[in-house]
């Protein structure tokens, strides 16, 4: 036989796209459009429905950047449409096929009611089905004009990413409003051709399936009647009933099928349209739920549900009906589907805890799973954390776009730092947007990491990052692809059958173990550094407000616990965790809105901690240690002078000089010493030395604090990647302006270093040692006017260090310092929360930061035999892509370089520096809340328990790596302890003896006590 593949192909796609797709929807006449254009933010219902219109006609331009065009649209359907599927068609212009970044509608009724999105790949909304003909259609659309950032692939910097820069010229033209009769069909025709056509494509040359398939669409192509396809589509149809009647093999690959939306919570729009995206992809959601009996729908963000349940009731609504009838599936259990690396462990925690209640208050139902497909990176005590709030199971898809190694397993069992495992899934199919095409089908078949040991895998399926969710063309390939010879098969199922499938054949599933590091989007660790101040202090300053809160309702009559408040701000600050605002990978807009929520966030929690301590009686000054750790530090009274004051954890103390004196601090020329370090700051500025009296012994081995510019263009994704090439280039700054003693007091002594550079940029530094401490702060001030610049401090020390522990989530990684394989050179970019530790046996240096999470530790060996280990913190970058002013302007950084540090030390002096010793006025001296005796035993969080019964409830780890036992006691009459999950419901009794509760904690545990007092009805 002769081989005519490449002839059939051809003919079949040119019938199907010029013959058989014009030809699915029948006849159809215009509606009569109307447009109002909504001044500034987007309008309710109301204000719309009352606006004045204006004739609108088709083929014309409409909607600025960032605006809303209102459109009415009458008609009536034609009696000749009577016996026949009827429906709207709206194309407002659309651009490309991606439905989340460009014009996109929602189509309400007059009375308000909610009907159905439209987008460039979901252009209709049902009428009637069978119509009647007469029916009378009134609609109000509300059509938002966004604008395509990505139009240019990323090339090129866009205003267009901020309503302030974008201007005001239309974007889209609209063409067409149509009430037309959808010819069933060719509508079937065209899919039963697209799955079979993709199918054949994908089997091998030699695969006698694929010559089949392409000899049965030939033969059905003899059918097909050009002048009349709607006529003759039937028998085309029938025609390739056998070939797709034939099903699948027995050992063929299942793929289990779940409906999603990923709808990205601020990314290339703001928060504000993420809120209206929620509506219309969810009304789509439920429109298609109505047609399609097996369809189940996954989707996660309690916040999104929130958005949708206060500003669309009756879409609401109708996802509590989906969700009763088993076709909507709660998943993932988390406030937002937030960054992977960078929220704090409390954070995570809150997280999950306010996602699993959410679902559990609304639809009483406990989600089993964490759901984070497209977070860039997951760290290592997501397991425990995961476990402890109840979960399963976990997945995750984004460990696909690794760029130099690929992720060996697919199905595995993820241990965390703690020990804990948890059953994860990677899915083949390598996207979260699945729509079921023969490459995604060939590819999750071909990607399957577990052949021969297991045999199904998941795929999310539907469009999105801006939302737009599954079709009712993908619905129909998946029932096409139930069972068909030559493809895997797919079950539209609920992601926990998929998982309790998964793991009963493959319980022994191998183990992964540590960080699931993403090798790429590296540069998320830095870009956008003021967001990334704003959660870390944000975090803080909630940490300080719970406390002192706590201790104002233990001790203070009549003060009420801001229950609802601290609520209201935990869940601000958890939404601007999402993974692409944290990461500072969103446009302009989204940033700037950002960083005025934080600062306000800032203000209301100042006011909150400041009312706590008010109320705890006003009388002599005292200084207030939120830190898990007692401190003797210098800290400065209200007419600014130095003090050294020692601060129990967690409680306060009189702001008097402490019993015990510290060597003063002596300034001469460049050089501070407080006889436990001698600092040599050099004349260009660096540290020439850095001598630890303690240990006798020099911490330097090179230019210490040395500030170096890198050129820094990623060959793609700007605001996300730095690629491995930037350390090739690079301007060292020793050039300072000025160098000045700014402080010579016995208590502490401080030099500012001035440095110009760049193109107008400046960095002031004020270095400070105080008595008492051997902790080398560095005050940065940066006034930033770079492009595509990456600004980093190193710390070059005279250490041999294996390797490297940086603190992570309720605990710290070890990281190599070597780059023996390909896994340990990629990551040469790494996070870190507030502190990077590095040692040799006998000795170690920490590098604690307040603020950046983005570093690289190197090391290398000297003439001298020595080995010096580098660690450099990442301070700024300057992308241009997707903000083209990502960055610039002002940042106030502080790092401090730690000498003679264990991990202890790093851990207690990262407490300190992110929370600031607190001066107030007080009388009385209240106990602390809680106390705790016991090395590695460290308090992360006091509150009092969500469902306001009183209760106290702490939550604490093992911060050392190694087991620890210890003694809780309590600063109030305690009646009982429980130990408790996140969400403190409770898991079994604790060991109390009196006021105190006896803790045992392995490596990392992650330990939540809940504590009934004896007075709380007093």
């Amino acid at each position: 036989m002769h081989d005519e593949r490449r002839r059939i192909e051809e003919r079949v796609e040119r019938l199907q796209n010029q013959r058989i797709k014009p030809a699915i929807y029948a006849a159809a006449v215009p509606f009569e459009v109307a447009a109002w254009q909504a001044p500034g933010e987007p309008v309710s219902f109301e204000e719309a429905a009352a606006a004045p219109y204006e004739p609108f006609a088709m083929d014309t331009p409409w909607g600025p950047p960032w605006g809303t065009t209102w459109f009415r649209m009458r008609g009536q359907v034609p009696a000749e449409f009577a016996g026949r599927r009827v429906e709207a068609v709206i194309d407002l212009g659309f651009v490309g096929d991606w439905p989340g970044n460009q014009a996109e509608a929602l189509v309400h009724l007059t009375d308000g009611t909610p009907l159905k999105a439209v987008n460039p790949l979901n252009q209709y909304v049902a009428i009637a089905n069978p119509a009647a003909g007469g029916e009378v259609i009134d609609y109000l659309v509300e059509a938002a004009s966004n604008p395509d950032i990505l139009a240019n692939d990323f090339r090129e910097p866009t205003p267009l990413g901020d309503v302030l820069t974008a201007g005001d010229q239309p974007l889209y033209t609209f063409k067409r409003a149509d009430i037309a009769v959808l010819d069933e069909d060719v509508w079937h025709l065209d899919l039963d051709i697209q799955v079979l056509k993709e199918l054949m494509l994908e089997l091998g040359e030699h695969d006698p399936r694929r010559h089949e398939i392409a000899h049965a669409l030939d033969r059905a192509m003899d059918l097909l009647d050009l002048d009349d396809v709607s006529g003759s589509a039937a028998a085309v149809r029938e025609a390739l009933k056998p070939v797709l009647a034939k099903p699948a093999h027995a050992s063929a690959h299942i793929v289990s099928g779940v409906g999603h939306a990923h709808i990205d919570s601020a990314w290339l729009w703001p928060i504000r349209e993420t809120k209206r995206k929620t509506s219309r992809t969810f009304s789509n959601v439920t429109s298609l739920a109505d047609e399609y009996e097996e369809f189940v729908f996954a989707c996660s963000q309690a916040q999104q549900y929130e958005w949708v349940r206060d500003n669309y009731p009756q879409v609401w609504a109708r996802i509590q009906e989906s969700v009763k009838k088993g076709q909507w599936a709660p998943v993932g259990g988390m406030w937002v589907e937030s960054d992977g690396n960078l929220p704090g462990g409390e954070a995570i925690a809150r997280q999950l805890v306010h996602g699993k209640r959410f679902f559990i208050e609304h639809f009483g139902i406990e989600t089993k799973g964490v759901w984070l497909p497209d977070s860039f990176g997951y760290n290592a005590a997501y397991p425990q954390l995961a476990k402890l709030a109840g979960n399963e199971w976990f997945l995750t898809q984004k460990i696909s776009w690794n760029q130099t190694n690929t992720f060996p397993h697919h199905t595995f069992w993820w241990e965390g730092i703690d020990g804990t495992r948890i059953f994860t899934h990677f899915p083949p199919v390598d996207t979260y947007n699945a729509r079921f095409s023969g490459e995604e089908m060939s590819r999750a078949v071909r990607n399957y990491a577990e052949k021969g040991a297991a045999t199904r895998s998941l795929a999310p399926f539907g469009w999105g990052d801006g939302g737009g969710g599954p079709t009712r063309e993908i619905m129909e390939r998946a029932r096409r692809l139930k069972d068909l010879e030559g493809s895997a098969k797919v079950e539209v199922e609920h992601p926990d059958a998929f998982f309790a499938k998964a793991r009963a054949e493959y319980e022994d599933a191998p183990v992964w173990v540590g960080e699931l590091y993403l090798e790429l989007h590296r540069a998320t660790y830095t870009s956008q550094a003021r967001t990334k101040q704003g959660n870390r202090r944000s975090e803080h300053k909630l940490r300080e407000a719970e406390l002192w809160a706590t201790t104002a309702a233990l001790h203070a009559p009549g003060y009420a616990y801001p229950h609802d408040k601290l609520d209201r701000l935990w869940k601000t600050v958890l939404l601007h965790q999402f993974h692409d605002i944290l990461p500072g990978s969103s446009i302009a807009w989204v940033h700037r809105e950002a960083e005025a929520e934080y600062a306000r966030v800032a203000a209301e929690l100042e006011a909150l901690t400041t009312e706590a301590v008010t109320a705890l009686g006003g009388g002599t000054a005292r200084v207030f240690n939120t830190s898990p750790y007692g401190r003797a530090e210098v800290v400065r009274d209200a007419a600014g002078t130095p003090v050294y004051v020692e601060v129990p954890a967690g409680g306060s103390a009189p702001l008097a000089a402490a019993a015990e004196a510290p060597r003063p601090v002596t300034v001469e020329g460049r050089v501070i010493d407080n006889g436990l370090v001698r600092v040599e700051i050099a004349e260009d500025g660096t540290l020439s030395s850095v001598y630890d009296h303690r240990a006798g012994r020099e911490v330097l081995a090179g230019q210490g604090n040395l500030l170096r510019l890198h050129t820094d263009l990623p060959n793609y994704w700007d605001a996300w990647d730095v690629d491995k090439h930037y350390k090739n280039r690079y301007t060292d700054l020793l050039d300072p302006s000025e160098i000045t003693v700014v402080d010579a007091d016995p208590l502490l002594g401080s030099v500012r270093i001035t440095r110009p550079f760049g193109n107008g940029s400046t960095i002031v530094q004020t270095v400070t040692v105080r008595a008492g401490s051997p902790r080398i702060d560095f005050e940065t001030d940066i006034d930033w006017h770079e492009a595509e610049k990456f600004l980093k401090a190193g710390f070059p020390v005279d250490v041999r260090a294996a390797h490297s522990s940086a603190e992570i989530q309720f605990g710290h990684i070890q990281r190599p310092t070597h780059t023996n394989t390909s896994w340990e050179a990629a990551r040469f970019e790494v996070s870190g929360h507030r502190w990077v530790h590095v040692a040799e046996p006998g000795y170690g240096v920490a590098v604690i930061n307040d603020s950046t999470y983005g570093h690289d530790v190197s090391r290398t060996v000297r003439e001298d035999g020595g080995t010096t280990t580098t660690v450099r913190l990442s301070l700024v970058r300057a992308p241009r892509i997707p903000d083209p002013g990502a960055d610039q302007g002002r940042h106030r950084i502080t790092y401090s370089l730690l000498p003679g540090a264990s991990i202890e030390d790093a851990v207690a002096e990262g407490y300190a520096l992110n929370l600031p010793l607190r001066v107030a006025d007080a009388a009385g001296e209240p106990r602390p809340v809680v106390s705790v005796d016991g090395e590695g035993v460290t308090v992360e969080a006091v509150k009092l328990a969500d469902d306001a019964s009183g209760d106290v409830v702490v939550r604490l780890y093992e911060s050392r790596g190694g087991r620890a036992q210890g003694v809780l006691r309590t600063g109030f009459p305690l009646a009982g302890a429980q130990v408790t999950d996140l969400l403190e419901r409770p898991l079994e009794t604790a060991d109390t003896d009196g006021d105190t509760v006896a803790v045992t904690l392995r490596p990392f545990q992650i330990l939540t006590l809940r504590l009934k007092r004896a007075d709380a009805g007093q």
